[in-house]
């Protein structure tokens, strides 16, 4: 359990420093960028001065609000170097009072680690789910680079952190299974958002402003990058063996497409006779985006590995009910509160989770709906994660500093 500590990290008159260093802020990324912002806003709600670094380009669009420093752009591809970050760390890190890492096997947290190791300056390290033994089963050779590149960097990196985060219980327990000489200091300190805002008739209407041909359609929303990881395959086989439940069923495929998948989904849906009954979007922000979890009946994501899932919080902060996969690592906490349905990240279990839903009266999913949202308020709220995370760093201040002998 994370310890409860009132006393602040210094007793000095200025607020604490935090920064969080990540590659890019750019929410066409998904998760770690848009919950990278979250905790910004949310540790200066809590008096904290939070600052971000990235390594985005100066007139990148995105990340405005955080004000970030951007150190863009960087070199080799997604391990993403960069010296003028290096620079600017050696300049700037040992300011803060604690240092966020977001994501591993990137030069970031090799220069964080070069950089504070030995200073006092405590870094914490967000893995976002990328030690889950599925990435090792399913992609074999990148696995054996990452064996590679583990003892001389990401293992120091976790090792020295004062803190590795988890987002759930379920993400630790995956994390230890993956490599060896795996030694850390580990908290789970939850993960989340702060909710829409706006009201929810006015999001609906502005969503179904845009997309007039949805109303009065029972709307199955996936909202996230269109990716075979996701199992939007899946979505759209099973969402063609219960179709013929309620003609007015449609499918809403929201997110963003960096490799050319949708055209492939699109040819599948129309081989399966759903041309006409499922609608892609592209990537949905701000209030269209809010307005599409409001116009929806219910959630649906049959990932074979999420960490979190910012969506599934969103969707929950709407009173949407949620169809997920077991290797979605918050579903433990989704079934105790009877806020979704969850199944397999398989056809049958995709299958499983869209008849479960039509099977269920209209008293059942109105019921399921308020047990969403409040499953969001009681677990997946911003600012209750952002205060673990500050209790975190509290209480980690005083640790002795980790040797460097592995």
């Amino acid at each position: 359990m994370i310890a409860q500590l009132s006393e602040p990290l210094s007793r000095a008159a200025t607020p604490m420093r935090s920064l969080q260093v990540i590659s890019s802020l750019d929410p066409a990324l998904g998760g770690p960028s848009e919950g990278a912002g979250q905790i910004c806003r949310a540790l200066k709600r809590l008096g904290v001065a939070a600052e971000i670094a990235t390594l985005d380009e100066q007139d990148a669009m995105w990340g405005s609000e955080c004000s970030p420093v951007r150190l863009g752009p960087a070199r080799w591809g997604t391990y993403s170097y960069s010296e003028k970050l290096r620079d600017w760390l050696r300049a700037n890190a040992r300011g803060y009072d604690a240092v966020i890492v977001h994501g591993l096997w990137q030069y970031l947290g090799l220069a964080t680690w070069r950089t504070l190791r030995g200073t006092g300056t405590p870094y914490f390290v967000f893995p976002h789910g990328m030690l889950d033994p599925w990435f090792k089963r399913e992609y074999p050779l990148k696995h054996l680079k990452k064996q590679l590149y583990w003892p001389w960097a990401e293992h120091q990196v976790l090792r020295d952190a004062q803190a590795v985060l988890f987002t759930s219980e379920e993400e630790r327990r995956l994390a230890r299974q993956t490599f060896e000489r795996y030694r850390v200091n580990e908290a789970v300190i939850g993960y989340g958002i702060l909710g829409p805002s706006g009201q929810s008739a006015d999001l609906r209407a502005t969503f179904m402003q845009r997309h007039p041909h949805l109303q009065d359609k029972r709307l199955l929303l996936y909202l996230g990058r269109l990716h075979p990881k996701k199992g939007c395959d899946l979505l759209i086989d099973a969402f063609a063996t219960v179709a013929h439940r309620d003609p007015d069923l449609h499918l809403v495929m929201a997110g963003p497409d960096h490799s050319g998948y949708q055209a492939e989904l699109t040819r599948r849906a129309r081989g399966l006779g759903l041309g006409g009954r499922v609608s892609w979007t592209g990537l949905l922000k701000g209030e269209m985006k809010w307005g599409a979890y409001y116009s929806a009946d219910a959630f649906v994501l049959p990932s074979h590995q999420e960490n979190f899932g910012i969506a599934v919080a969103e969707a929950l902060a709407c009173g949407v009910p949620v169809l997920i996969s077991n290797k979605v690592n918050i579903w433990r906490e989704i079934e105790a509160a009877q806020a979704g349905i969850v199944a397999d990240d398989t056809l049958s279990g995709t299958t499983e989770l869209l008849h479960g839903w039509l099977d269920l009266d209209a008293l059942a999913r109105e019921r399921m709906g308020r047990n969403a949202l409040a499953c969001f308020r009681g677990h997946f709220h911003i600012d209750a994660a952002a205060k673990n995370l500050l209790d975190t760093i509290r209480a980690t201040a005083c640790r002795p500093e980790q040797t460097s002998a592995a």
